[in-house]
């Protein structure tokens, strides 16, 4: 079986680096879009946590878990320091405009604003349960586990509490949830 491409990093292999790019791009990318005020920012962010996987490569440990969950929780941990960081700036956006970019699809500034308005005003409508935990989820980047673990609510619940606010915002906002069969 081939060395993973982390173990060949922490070797000094340069080809092994844009191969973790190439394997792993997409995933760093969808994870600060999603927790990044904007494009500018998601790709700053993509480009810390690419040097952060680089210098810890060293540290995956196959046996503790695939490439995949290390460059993730790295990828995590920096998007919510840079989240921390930039809400202590005064002229940054507030806590719920931030909650707001992460249902806003990709776009203009403008048309980002408008959704993240709209999105912010759907999930103002929600109960307090469900607005916690899809702050948590989205603002934050808790799992279900962390999360039922930070409110105190059973696990089941917040899992309830996430699927029912997240479709009652969809209802709110028009969207129809294309494929949704029920899964995952």
């Amino acid at each position: 079986m081939p060395d993973s491409v982390l173990i060949r990093i922490a070797r000094g292999e340069s080809a092994a680096v844009n191969e973790c790019i190439d394997g792993f791009g997409a995933l760093v990318w969808s994870l600060a879009r999603r927790l990044s005020p904007n494009r500018d920012d998601a790709e700053d962010a993509v480009q810390e946590i690419f040097m952060d996987v680089w210098k810890s490569a060293a540290r995956f440990d196959p046996a503790q878990g695939s490439e995949k969950v290390f460059i993730a929780t790295i990828a995590r941990r920096r998007l919510i320091d840079r989240l921390r960081r930039h809400a202590t700036r005064p002229q940054f956006a507030g806590e719920e405009e931030l909650d707001a970019l992460g249902f806003a699809e990709p776009g203009t500034r403008g048309e980002i604003s408008s959704e993240a308005e709209r999105a912010a005003e759907a999930i103002a409508q929600l109960g307090p349960d469900q607005q916690r935990v899809i702050e948590l989820a989205v603002l934050h980047g808790l799992t279900h586990s962390e999360i039922a673990s930070r409110t105190g609510m059973p696990l089941g619940t917040v899992k309830t509490q996430m699927r029912r606010g997240l479709i009652k915002a969809r209802e709110l906002l028009g969207i129809e949830a294309a494929g949704d069969g029920g899964g995952a």
